[in-house]
């Protein structure tokens, strides 16, 4: 019987959620932006979007700002600061208020 010998090339465990959410949102580049649930894909976690929105109210020093809604939109809790900002990096929004949506 043969024994299997392991590959030197082991992959390395998956990362907890934060710092993969984290790492992932800090690799938006500026002026560009991504939904929830392409963050979450990009961390590992498919269908984990509302996971990433929860991570993003606790992490310090990201950009918070470059993740919206997958329909375009900014969630109205936050929307006037993330206008700014957004507006600040060159990304064209339309709209008022807490309302607004990212120009395609």
């Amino acid at each position: 019987m043969a024994v299997k010998k392991k590959s030197p090339r082991q992959s390395a465990p998956p990362l907890p959620f934060p710092e993969a959410v984290r790492r992932a949102v800090r690799a938006i580049p500026r002026g560009e932006v991504r939904s929830y649930a392409q963050v979450a894909l990009y961390a590992g976690r498919p269908g984990a979007a509302r996971g990433v929105g929860r991570e993003l109210k606790t992490l310090e020093n990201v950009p918070w700002w470059r993740v919206l809604r997958s329909n375009g939109t900014l969630a109205p809790a936050v929307a006037v600061e993330q206008a700014r900002r957004l507006k600040a990096e060159g990304v064209r929004l339309e709209g008022e208020g807490t309302h607004w949506r990212v120009k395609r």
